[in-house]
């Protein structure tokens, strides 16, 4: 299997090929990663234990997803039970991909608790608010730059991980090795995809709130509120249709061409 390289426009049709496939069975969709986030949110309850259980099993729910989406283009129906489908297919693989991601994430900042003496660390893993000393001498803006410097790379290696293991076969090294040489290779298309996204997420939803305000000064509070829900509710389910849509470009297609 080897990923195609496409061209920097493909990145703008990922987003809007996952809206069109959003739309086809939108209340589903949005059920399934609505369902998800909350089983995510009552296992993190948990302390510890809840973290490193759901950082585990987000590969495997990653899948389930994605299964829904292929379920969607294929005209399948979906199914509550969907969402707990990509434990169904070499889970083993799955759950070692989420292992390697837990470890790798707190090595990165544990790094980059090197720059703000902890702050960034304890602030993700345990929501402690940092020190007004961290915040205005730069060393937690540092350590997040680091952070994020780390994360990308990671983020690239994880991109299709779950997919190709599940789908493919892929052992947790090959699919990582896939997934970033992919996201290497395409990316100018990565890079309009990220642009696309910032619009949609920041622009759109600015604009809608703006006529709101305009059109209902009294009630703008609560106006606000749910149409910041309702913009969620549609970008969430449109990108989540859209990593899908990012694979089968890259991969199916080659495929077909081999």
């Amino acid at each position: 299997m080897h990923p195609l390289t496409l061209p920097a426009a493909r990145g703008w049709h990922w987003l809007a090929d996952g809206f069109r496939l959003f739309r086809q069975n939108h209340l589903m969709l949005t059920f399934l990663i609505v369902s998800y986030w909350m089983l995510m949110a009552l296992v993190n309850v948990i302390p510890w234990i809840g973290t490193i259980a759901s950082t585990l099993c987000i590969p495997a729910f990653s899948v389930s997803l994605m299964n829904a989406c292929r379920n969607i283009e294929a005209g399948r129906p979906l199914a509550p039970p969907l969402l707990f489908s990509g434990f169904q297919s070499n889970l083993r693989s799955l759950l070692t991909l989420g292992a390697i991601y837990l470890v790798t994430t707190l090595a990165i900042l544990a790094l980059s608790a090197l720059a703000d003496d902890g702050a960034l660390l304890r602030l993700m893993l345990a929501g402690q608010k940092p020190e007004e000393a961290s915040v205005t001498d730069g060393s937690l803006l540092f350590a997040t730059q680091i952070a994020l410097a780390l994360l990308c790379p990671l983020m690239m290696a994880y991109w299709y991980a779950p997919v190709l293991a599940a789908w493919h076969g892929f052992s947790p090294a090959k699919a990582l090795f896939f997934s970033f040489f992919a996201c290497a290779r395409n990316w100018r298309a990565f890079l309009v995809y990220s642009l696309a996204i910032l619009v949609v997420a920041t622009l759109v939803p600015g604009l809608l709130l703006g006529i709101l305000a305009a059109m209902l000064p009294d009630g703008a509070g609560l106006m606000t509120v749910l149409a910041m829900v309702l913009v969620v509710l549609v970008l969430a389910p449109t990108l989540f249709a859209s990593f899908y849509v990012s694979y089968r470009d890259v991969f199916v297609a080659s495929e077909a061409d081999a």
